[in-house]
């Protein structure tokens, strides 16, 4: 029989509380999470990329608190974002790369292009849900640069 050392017996005991710490989503958890991020996603295309603020928000709770210090609250403060696209940056888009839910949030990591044959930016946007409506918003933005110290790009 063979003994366990004590950097296997701590390796399998990190393991098991690893498994145990991540408790398994119910299909009906699981179904919500997934309303959760096709919320956002439509929010994310009306909004940002269609330039629709009033068919966007309605996928917005009754308050919507904006972590981005640049961005004001609530509806009002979303619409003037959404015309300051409209009027500045007609032809951007937001290119969604790709998507996370974690119960009531949703992450995004979007290529952010406002001007056509630019690189844009990469965001991270952060939403949290309640009842399957966005009522909280953070965001971190890089701007894609032109050389990189590595070949694996952003996206």
């Amino acid at each position: 029989m063979q003994r366990m050392t004590l950097a296997a017996m701590a390796a399998t005991a990190t393991l098991f509380l690893a498994a145990c710490a991540q408790p398994a989503r119910s299909p009906m958890a699981q179904a919500q999470q997934e309303a959760n991020r096709q919320t956002v996603l439509a929010f994310y295309e009306k909004g940002l990329n269609q330039k629709d603020a009033d068919a966007a928000l309605q996928y917005v709770g009754n308050r919507y608190v904006q972590h981005n210090p640049t961005a004001a609250d609530g509806p009002e403060g979303f619409r003037k974002f959404i015309g300051f696209l409209r009027e500045k940056f007609p032809k951007s888009r937001n290119d969604i790369k790709r998507s996370f839910v974690d119960g009531d949030y949703v992450i995004l990591h979007v290529n952010s292009v406002r001007e056509p044959g630019t690189r844009g930016s990469a965001i991270v946007d952060i939403f949290k849900l309640e009842n399957g409506k966005i009522v909280e918003h953070w965001d971190v933005v890089q701007p894609v640069p032109e050389t990189a110290a590595n070949k694996h790009g952003m996206f």
